[in-house]
């Protein structure tokens, strides 16, 4: 087989659509566009929201709540994600995203968050802590610390 061989699947290729070469071809005159209106013209489309004037749905809903853009996004971690960490061992946001328990770093950075139980006495640097979490890392021997 060479490549001058190779032609494709039969009905695979469509002839290419001329239009606008006289009555006789079926695509003549109006060149399938139907006869004047905005569609007929070049350059005539319509946005999808139009509604032929009609006062558009996005328009007509009322408007509520508002987007804070200067909101504090937080990677969140439980104490239960903790008990990997042996005893001793230093966890910052670093080493969490090493290990596959944060995506990224790029946020307001990490919260820890007081769902579950820790035993093992670990040093967690994080960007916050709930109270309950800061309060169980403590119980446990370990230390809390805010970078």
């Amino acid at each position: 087989m060479k490549l001058d061989d190779l032609k494709p699947a039969a009905g695979f290729k469509k002839k290419r659509k001329r239009v606008g070469r006289g009555t006789g071809s079926g695509r003549g005159y109006t060149s399938g566009r139907g006869a004047n209106g905005q569609n007929a013209r070049s350059g005539g489309k319509v946005r999808p929201t139009f509604e032929g004037g009609q006062t558009p749905l996005f328009r007509r809903f009322p408007k509520r709540g508002f987007n804070n853009k200067f909101k504090k996004v937080f990677n969140e971690v439980n104490i239960y994600q903790l008990t990997k960490f042996a005893k001793g061992e230093e966890v910052t946001p670093e080493v969490l995203l090493e290990k596959g328990i944060i995506d990224s770093v790029a946020k307001n950075g990490v919260k820890i968050l007081g769902q579950g139980e820790i035993e093992n006495s670990i040093t967690v640097k994080a960007n916050a802590f709930t109270a309950s979490a800061k309060d169980k890392i403590e119980k446990a021997g370990g230390k809390a610390e805010v970078i």
